[in-house]
């Protein structure tokens, strides 16, 4: 009986790995909105792969929450109801919470470094008349992923991103208006005194305040048919 060429599969799960990253980007990118077709053949010739590793990172991807995959009809984005997103930014702020209050014990001077230029960076975004959701939606996403960085914590990482994600195709900073950007940015400075001080309950408090004010921006626009 023939072996299993390692080379072989080392390609094929590296090509399924990068489908996976380069069709979730995508997705949070605002490239495919929710309960949009994901059409396999299209996917592949887009990353110039086969159908195989695009079949595969959509599974994965459905894993995920992004995706929904249902026979005859292929994969589409996943889309939420509001009670669901609700649920989820539940979740996320006692995850995210948590994590807070772990980096606030661990944080270093390096860390601190970093997520004051986020900060800072998100500062003056929201401070623009114009600027794209992505870019506000990517900044956001740096500052938050040092947090959880810093809360030196695998598993914990591992499960709040599985519930930040799923909100971001929503695109929650189209219907921000420029006070709640400016809010958002109050909410990351605030977060990053506290974590320099290393109070653990003043930055969890933070968080979750933060998180459900992002909530209720989004579920209110949703349920308004925005």
């Amino acid at each position: 009986m023939q072996g299993v060429n390692p080379l072989r599969s080392a390609r094929a799960v590296k090509s399924s790995q990068l489908a996976s990253d380069l069709i979730r980007e995508a997705i949070l990118d605002g490239e495919y909105a929710a309960g949009e077709r994901l059409k396999e053949d299209e996917l592949a010739q887009r990353l110039d792969v086969s159908r195989t590793p695009v079949r595969e990172a959509l599974r994965r991807l459905e894993a995920e929450g992004l995706v929904v995959v249902e026979p005859q009809r292929g994969a589409t984005v996943r889309v939420y109801e509001p009670r669901e997103l609700d649920d989820m930014y539940r979740l996320r702020a006692v995850l995210e919470g948590y994590a807070a209050r772990r980096a606030a014990e661990r944080i270093t001077d390096s860390d601190l470094a970093e997520l004051q230029k986020s900060c800072e960076r998100f500062s003056r975004l929201a401070a623009r008349k114009r600027v794209s959701p992505q870019e506000l939606a990517r900044e956001n996403q740096v500052f938050h992923d040092g947090i959880l960085a810093a809360a030196d914590d695998a598993r914990l990482a591992e499960m709040a991103r599985s519930v930040i994600q799923a909100p971001l195709v929503y695109k929650a900073y189209i219907w921000y208006t420029p006070h709640q950007r400016r809010q958002s940015a109050h909410y990351h400075e605030q977060l990053v005194a506290a974590l320099r001080r290393r109070d653990a309950e003043r930055a969890a408090l933070i968080m979750q305040e933060h998180v459900y004010e992002a909530r209720d921006s989004l579920v209110a626009a949703l349920e308004a048919g925005s």
